[in-house]
């Protein structure tokens, strides 16, 4: 729900301050421009199905909060869109295995399905691989939060908001390209974050992954180095302990995530 109202304002406050010749100039067509449109009118309409779903099982629904995307141009609108509906499917799938309430699970499934057409039609427009990983990869609740938490100004009292965001982490190299890291395995990545000296390994959370995260060494001086395998999304966060399982959890988690998308 959290999720749904950002991406919801996220759509109204860009459509409302770049005009359509600015997405048109990036290469859409004008049925791609409805299309991206029609989008932003789909998430308005999950926030309602949502609420009615959560008020119907007797569950107060989050409230919205006041958000700053930093827009500056319709690019840097589109680029941050692909993210957000990338996080939006890591959400609900992350999600599922927590809703006992069958009802509410069949809703969001519904959603689910639509937030993966809308991430691929907008790799389509932004000319990136549409499918670059045979699976999808899920995100815990705070986890998710944490990728949301940087466009949140204020949420008002009595929210029912009840997450916390881990320490943010920032990548200072390599550059992307067009929002895209062109990397192979072994390339080391240098991040940044103020729990950094927390940090003894880079957990590279990613559909292809074994057991869901992938882990390596990491330390300030030389960061940490891309695993093999990863293509499309992936999570990338700063943990204290790598576990041969695979699986990454909030009490090992020191930073993050932050959003890599490799080609």
């Amino acid at each position: 729900m959290t999720l749904e109202w950002l991406e919801a304002s996220f759509y109204q406050q860009g459509f409302a301050k770049f005009p359509d010749d600015q997405f048109v100039a990036l290469g859409l067509t004008q049925a791609q421009l409805a299309d991206l449109k029609g989008i932003g009118a789909s998430e308005e309409a999950h926030v309602v199905l949502l609420q009615s779903a959560l008020a119907q099982a007797g569950i107060k629904p989050v409230q919205p909060c006041t958000y700053n995307f930093g827009f500056t141009d319709a690019a840097g609108m589109v680029a941050t869109a692909a993210i957000l509906e990338s996080v939006g499917i890591s959400a609900y799938l992350g999600a599922a295995p927590l809703v006992s309430d069958g009802g509410i699970l069949s809703t969001a499934a519904s959603i689910l399905t639509v937030e993966a057409r809308h991430q691929s039609f907008i790799r389509i427009a932004s000319g990136v691989a549409v499918s670059p990983s045979p699976l999808d990869t899920p995100l815990g609740p705070k986890a998710v939060f944490s990728l949301a938490a940087p466009f949140i100004q204020s949420c008002p009292e009595g929210s029912n908001l009840i997450l916390t965001a881990f320490p943010t982490l920032t990548m200072t190299s390599p550059a992307p390209v067009a929002g895209v890291m062109n990397l192979v395995a072994g390339t080391n990545i240098q991040v940044q974050s103020e729990a950094a000296s927390g940090a003894t390994f880079c957990g590279f959370t990613n559909s292809a992954a074994a057991g869901g995260t992938a882990f390596t060494p990491f330390d300030p001086a030389n960061g940490c180095a891309l695993p093999p395998n990863l293509a499309g999304v992936v999570y990338v966060t700063l943990t204290n302990s790598a576990p041969n399982s695979g699986v990454l959890t909030d009490d090992i988690t020191v930073a993050g995530p932050m959003v890599v998308q490799l080609s």
